[in-house]
């Protein structure tokens, strides 16, 4: 008898628990949002955030306050939303620096990109575009391949900086291929196109965002998008995949997420908010004016494309023996 008495007693709890979250989803949200950007204003990662409180504020009916806190790489903004408190009133923009990058290369960034947080949903993909030369002897990624194996040592590439996300993408074409192709460092992605420009490396991958001007120029020659799929401003270059390169993907990606522990059907009604937005013509606008292309999905498919981004990072860092601290 005593055993029923308990066993009623933990049904009751439970669904007690059960209508007190379901009441906190319906009232959800009662104030405004928080939106912290871990960079500062004016940058891709910033024009994300404000397609994404756009967004909400539209579906959900409160304001949501963006907050740039810049610093560490993305690290001071990220770990201050994982600390938080898990009530869904405070949203980080996530990157694939922040969430893939900055983990792989940094022993203890204060977070950890899969266990701190819950994901919500992927805003957006942009791709990089491995550049190079219009002079340089290849006009494919295989021609490329062909010449690096043929003049071992000469082949170069520039980056925005050691540990750069252009860095590690460079690495990652290396290990798929083993090229061998040198790394020469930059201190931007300006400088970083110069380099190729002027010929002083023979290959980059910024991203594609500053460069439709220098390809439609024919300044300089798309030979592979790095993204799954071809680009849409660029219909005519290439994936890796297509390319000859069958395990290469990397692309500059944002999505939203909030710390772990936020309660699950709350995360459900912001990626309900989010898919909803990005699937007007509004937002697809907004983002492709910076090259960026729409990612709806669901927050356990965003949340495994963030378990395979650290995966990914981590073992290409080993590979080539990056690291920041």
């Amino acid at each position: 008898m005593h055993a029923i008495r308990v066993a009623l007693a933990w049904c009751a709890l439970i669904l007690v628990i059960a209508e007190t979250s379901a009441l906190h989803a319906q009232s959800y949200p009662a104030k405004n949002l928080k939106l912290v950007v871990p960079f500062g204003p004016g940058g891709p990662t910033d024009v994300a955030a404000r397609v994404a409180s756009q967004v909400l504020q539209s579906a959900l009916g409160q304001s949501v306050v963006i907050e740039n806190r810049p610093g560490a790489g993305g690290a001071t903004g990220t770990k201050s939303v994982a600390t938080a408190e898990p009530d869904g009133y405070t949203l980080l923009i996530g990157t694939s620096a922040t969430l893939g990058v900055v983990p792989a290369l940094v022993k203890n960034p204060g977070y950890d990109p899969v266990t701190s947080f819950a994901p919500v949903a992927k805003i957006s993909d942009s791709t990089t575009v491995l550049i190079v030369h219009p002079n340089f002897p290849a006009n494919s990624i295989k021609e490329l391949i062909a010449y690096a194996k043929a003049n071992p040592g000469k082949l170069s590439y520039a980056s925005a900086g050691a540990g750069n996300q252009t860095h590690l993408a460079a690495e990652l074409l290396n290990a798929r291929t083993g090229i061998g192709a040198v790394h020469v460092p930059y201190k931007s992605g300006a400088e970083m196109v110069t380099a190729v420009l002027g010929e002083q490396v023979q290959m980059s991958f910024p991203d594609i965002s500053i460069l439709l001007p220098l390809i439609a120029e024919k300044k300089i020659k798309a030979l592979a998008v790095t993204s799954a799929k071809r680009h849409p401003l660029l219909p005519d270059v290439p994936t890796m995949a297509e390319s000859g390169v069958p395990d290469y993907v990397t692309t500059f990606w944002t999505g939203v997420i909030v710390p772990a522990g936020t309660p699950s059907d709350i995360v459900s009604k912001l990626n309900a908010a989010i898919n909803d937005g990005l699937n007007t013509s509004a937002m697809r606008d907004s983002l492709t004016h910076f090259g960026a292309v729409p990612a709806p999905g669901s927050p356990a498919d965003f949340g495994a494309f963030i378990a395979s981004e650290k995966t990914k990072w981590s073992a290409i860092a080993k590979t080539a023996g990056i690291a920041m601290q």
